[in-house]
């Protein structure tokens, strides 16, 4: 804390922001990863679902450009063409991925486990809730219809593309639901997202930042694939994933938004004493 709780005044809660892939829904993140990986193959252009994650959080013509900007893809996308990448082939890419994730975002929109009965809980402490995505709003005009189908359907939702200022890590599309969801004051909301730009998002925009583990883009694993899974090695990915969350300001981390009912009664109670994030 930069000021001590005493010369503070308290404030209530008011408001929590969600990512949506890996975050309310899509354990494991894995609609966007395979989509890439898929789409750079079409170009000749091999990449692995690692290196697809990288920078997961981004719009996705930003993510599409920083995987270009990888030493090894360049290299392959040099020797292929005879050139480096250019923005021009960012375009082309994004065209190219843009009808792929329509296509398939609908097979990986199921909730994550207890997603819908914790906005029902949020919404049954009067808590506003706002959503953004590094998906472009067609994506999203595909998968906000199937997901409230299933109970999630927050306040407003903003696009990875929809804002002149820009994306993620930037706290643009935070702010933008900040404005939307009239809150008095940043310090009241809490972003929960999977991703490192997402929770610098949260932090730069003045939020309480809570990261996502297990069901998120740094563990990347389905859920059947981690119940297959030593207990050991679930252990060492949820900890890394957790150091690599906090590393980027998290103020908690948790397995899965089911867990957040606890992270927010933390929060209140640091609220109640003055302290902000």
């Amino acid at each position: 804390m930069s000021m001590s709780a005493a010369n503070k005044t308290a404030i209530a809660l008011e408001a929590v922001i969600f990512d949506w892939a890996g975050t309310l829904v899509d354990f494991g993140s894995l609609a966007p990863t395979q989509i890439f990986v898929d789409a750079f193959k079409s170009f000749d252009i091999n990449i692995t679902l690692q290196q697809a994650r990288g920078p997961m959080g981004l719009s996705k013509w930003q993510h599409i450009r920083t995987l270009l900007d990888d030493a090894d893809i360049a290299a392959q996308w040099q020797r292929c063409t005879g050139r480096a990448p250019t923005d021009q082939d960012v375009d082309a890419i994004y065209a190219r991925f843009m009808p792929m994730q329509i296509a398939k975002v609908g097979q990986y929109s199921q909730p994550i486990d207890g997603a819908a009965q914790m906005l029902a809980w949020l919404r049954g402490r009067g808590l506003k809730v706002g959503s953004c995505s590094g998906y472009p709003r067609e994506v999203l005009d595909v998968l906000l219809p199937l997901a409230a189908r299933d109970g999630i359907a927050p306040d407003h939702v903003v696009a990875g593309d929809e804002l002149a200022a820009g994306g993620r890590p930037g706290p643009y599309m935070a702010l933008a639901n900040v404005l939307a969801l009239k809150i008095g004051d940043v310090a009241g909301c809490i972003k929960v997202d999977d991703t490192v730009p997402g929770i610098e998002e949260g932090v730069r925009a003045g939020m309480w930042s809570v990261g996502v583990s297990l069901s998120g883009n740094e563990v990347g694993y389905t859920h059947r694939e981690l119940v297959g899974l030593e207990p050991a090695k679930v252990s060492a990915l949820k900890a890394q994933a957790e150091q690599k969350l906090r590393a980027a300001g998290a103020h908690y981390v948790i397995d899965s938004v089911a867990d957040l009912p606890g992270v927010v009664a933390q929060i209140e109670a640091r609220l109640k004493v003055g302290e902000r994030p």
